[in-house]
């Protein structure tokens, strides 16, 4: 089964938003690198990583189904940045807003009866529950312990894999 027309323009579009969620997370980075709190520019690295893997494997399949994917430009993220709390706030509320994307690709997916596709996307559905579910214990954790407790959560943070 090839890609509806429908479902690969949500695909592009969802490659998009990956890649600009990978430079959102440069820039959270870049931000904690500045103040000196490398484990959590650590932390965010690695997140920005993980937003181009999904990316490229969105490609690979979309491509393996027929689908044509073109690379389109990435639109400016933000470069200021508040608090560390206020910094994961906004990593919290954008997990979400990734996790809304995602499903209404499902939606498209089970519109079209291509189940292939919506089995595929089933597996970012679960990972986005873990993402949400992970900044949002980071936020509790911050506001939970105030942040003077920063240096502890960034050195294990900074551990991450």
């Amino acid at each position: 089964m090839v890609l509806s027309q429908k479902l690969a323009s949500a695909f592009n579009e969802q490659v998009n938003a990956e890649m600009w969620s990978s430079n959102l997370y440069l820039s959270m980075a870049v931000h904690f690198k500045k103040v000196g709190l490398n484990g959590f520019a650590h932390w965010m690295e690695k997140q920005a990583e993980e937003e181009m893997d999904h990316a490229r494997k969105m490609i690979d399949y979309a491509i393996d189904r027929g689908g044509d994917i073109t690379i389109g430009q990435v639109n400016v993220v933000p470069t200021a940045w508040g608090s560390v709390t206020e910094v994961f706030e906004h990593v919290y509320k954008h997990e979400c807003y990734v996790s809304e994307l995602i499903d209404k690709m499902v939606g498209i997916a089970k519109e079209d009866k291509d189940y292939a596709s919506e089995d595929f996307l089933y597996g970012f559905v679960r990972e986005q529950v873990e993402e949400e579910a992970t900044a949002k214990t980071i936020v509790d954790q911050l506001k939970n312990y105030g942040e003077c407790h920063v240096g502890i959560l960034d050195h294990r943070l900074g551990k991450r894999d």
